[in-house]
């Protein structure tokens, strides 16, 4: 149930690496303030384990932010007692750059632990950043009823996939996915992918979403690029994509309170 006057506490954890997380953080506030009963705390990180013990919903939008053991458990068990998480873009990320001087060539390790089963996915490469078609899967359900396929310039997410997935958007890619160590294989298998889903876990659920790319003129300066020269807006500015991010707040926000438990020790 909803705490006092039907208030519910939102959780954003936004921040990371290569993406203008500004720009991301204050549209997704924009539009959590939408919604009037909802009280948002804001982090960069996963650090907020005494917050999300008493959230109602959680949305994160990352790349290569890797929640510690103790963080992982705690969302594990946020999602598992009835939480509603809407997770975008990189959340599902592990990314190591390129050694200084090494080849040009990003790996995607495996330490996610149980989250890459709790979110349904990991990721493990892109093509490069170019428009691409997103179909409907399911045009009856209604995050995405009356949606037609449409084109978004954005990262085309090749992940890793665990569980029973409801895709409801999709991509076709199958080719290369150069810079990447499994970039010249991840994507040959000719499946789908799955480009917004609903994965249960426990009593709760996961709605992720992969569109959502932005980057500013300076957020590649750990690479060696000290001013881009451009902005990038990608999907932010596609308006199917914000009306089905829209949908999918509505979904979370929709959610009755989860039972508190108390944290373990």
């Amino acid at each position: 149930m909803a705490g006092p006057a039907g208030r519910l506490d939102a959780v954003l954890v936004c921040g990371g690496r290569w993406h203008d997380f500004d720009h991301a953080r204050l549209r997704l506030l924009e539009m959590l303030g939408d919604h009037p009963r909802v009280r948002t705390r804001v982090y960069q990180d996963y650090d907020c384990v005494p917050a999300l013990e008493q959230a109602d919903l959680l949305v994160s939008y990352t790349c290569d932010v890797r929640p510690r053991p103790a963080q992982r458990d705690a969302l594990a068990r946020f999602t598992a007692r009835g939480g509603r998480w809407l997770a975008l873009h990189g959340t599902n990320s592990v990314i190591e750059a390129p050694a200084p001087g090494g080849p040009r060539m990003f790996s995607t390790p495996r330490l996610l632990g149980q989250l890459a089963e709790v979110l349904g996915s990991q990721f493990l490469a892109h093509p490069p950043i170019e428009p691409y078609e997103v179909r409907v899967t399911r045009p009856d359900h209604p995050l995405v009823a009356g949606i037609e396929p449409f084109t978004v310039t954005d990262e085309l997410y090749v992940c890793e996939l665990h569980g029973e997935l409801e895709v409801l958007l999709h991509a076709e890619y199958t080719g290369p996915c150069r810079g990447f160590e499994e970039g010249d294989t991840a994507a040959l298998d000719g499946a789908a992918r799955p480009v917004l889903y609903l994965k249960r876990h426990g009593l709760g659920e996961v709605c992720y979403f992969t569109l959502g790319h932005c980057r500013g003129r300076y957020d590649m300066q750990d690479l060696g690029v000290d001013d881009t020269g451009r902005v990038d807006r990608g999907p932010w500015e596609t308006p199917e994509f914000l009306t089905v991010l829209g949908r999918c707040l509505e979904r979370v926000v929709g959610a009755e309170r989860p039972v508190t438990v108390p944290a373990a020790h």
